[in-house]
């Protein structure tokens, strides 16, 4: 019954037309008709009840379609996946960073050949850079240091508010200072700890925590100077931008600083 209103008004659209409308044009008229009424059918059939139902069912449920046959298969976005799966995406940007890191440390800096790359070395990165900078790293420096300070609102205003917010300075002043205490107590132990591991030839945790630490008792006067120049003005800065930047940025500097680390204290 409601179609009949559209047909009326074709066929009298026909009928009116027959006096100005050139007669070659008249006789596509029925032809355009009865196109134009296909049209409208289907327009009717697509906003019929039973179709209305279906569609505002679909959008209730977004998973109503997944058996749906003529479904496309989405496509995969590493954005999406980031989001997702924030700690495995940075684990896995931690491993490559650092064994790259190597790599440009022994064949760039060191003029090692490629035949004759260290991979013992390379592992112990890969391993270092996983577990230290990739698991641990993104745990206390996004779950902890959101807990004990309040990162957000410092790190959305502009650098002239930050400058005039005294609260949020001594707060970035004091993610710095822990940030470098972490780096000094945990950070270094826990590399030479594997480097022990990977270079002591001992199947024993007990040799690797025994020589690792004799070894970063040994360096600490040059690798705590080093790391407090680098690490304290890059940490002023890491803490300072977005919280989405701040592993971004970190991970800059902490590629240039593991190949440093890779040259000096990376070896046998």
């Amino acid at each position: 019954m409601m179609r009949s209103p559209f047909i009326f008004l074709l066929l009298l659209l026909n009928q009116q037309t027959n006096g100005f409308v050139p007669t070659s044009t008249r006789k596509n008229i029925p032809s355009l008709l009865s196109e134009s009424k296909n049209i409208l059918d289907n327009i009717l059939d697509k906003t019929s009840p039973k179709n209305i139902e279906s569609t505002e069912e679909l959008l209730m449920d977004p998973l109503a379609d997944m058996n749906a046959d003529d479904t496309p298969p989405s496509s995969w976005s590493y954005a999406q996946f980031a989001q997702t799966y924030p700690n495995v995406n940075n684990i896995g940007i931690a491993t490559i960073k650092t064994a790259s890191a190597d790599l440009l440390a022994q064949v760039a800096i060191a003029h090692t050949p490629v035949s004759d790359i260290d991979w013992e070395r390379a592992f112990l990165f890969c391993a270092f850079g996983a577990t230290y900078l990739g698991a641990f790293q993104y745990w206390y420096q996004v779950n902890i240091f959101k807990k004990i300070f309040d990162v957000d609102k410092f790190t959305t205003q502009s650098w002239g508010d930050k400058l005039k917010d005294t609260e949020g300075l001594k707060s970035l002043f004091a993610q710095t200072a822990l940030d470098l205490t972490v780096l000094t107590f945990i950070y270094l132990p826990t590399f030479y700890v594997f480097k022990a591991g990977v270079f002591s030839g001992s199947a024993d945790p007990s040799v690797w925590l025994s020589t690792g630490l004799d070894n970063y008792n040994t360096n600490f006067a040059k690798d705590e100077f080093d790391l407090v120049r680098v690490w304290a003005p890059a940490d002023l800065v890491c803490f300072s931008v977005p919280l989405y930047l701040r592993l971004p940025v970190r991970h800059v500097v902490s590629f240039v600083w593991t190949a440093y680390l890779s040259f000096s204290r990376g070896g046998h």
